[in-house]
């Protein structure tokens, strides 16, 4: 029996798994991807496309918000001048 879930099959294996809201990307139907217990393969009960899992992940593209990648850029300051509505400009 499985330590983590309590939950295996009569073979010892996981059960595969409906993936809520994924979409098969050869047929387009919604709810109809399972994947095996192990997570390495994917599959669609309609129309029976299936995959595995990539494997190497792609890079993570670098941006403002990415942890971990200390990216300060400096820019020049320009003087700024606030303006009072109810006064006219000196121009």
């Amino acid at each position: 029996m499985n330590e983590e879930d309590g939950v295996t099959d009569q073979d010892g294996t996981k059960p595969k798994r409906f993936i809520a809201g994924a979409v098969c990307p050869r047929c387009g139907v919604m709810d109809r991807i399972v994947v095996s217990g192990d997570g390495e393969q994917r599959s669609c009960v309609d129309c029976g496309f299936s995959d595995g899992r990539p494997e190497d992940t792609p890079e993570q593209v670098p941006t403002r918000v990415t942890r971990g990648v200390a990216r300060r850029i400096e820019t020049a300051s320009e003087v700024v001048r606030l303006l009072d509505p109810g006064k006219p400009s000196k121009d």
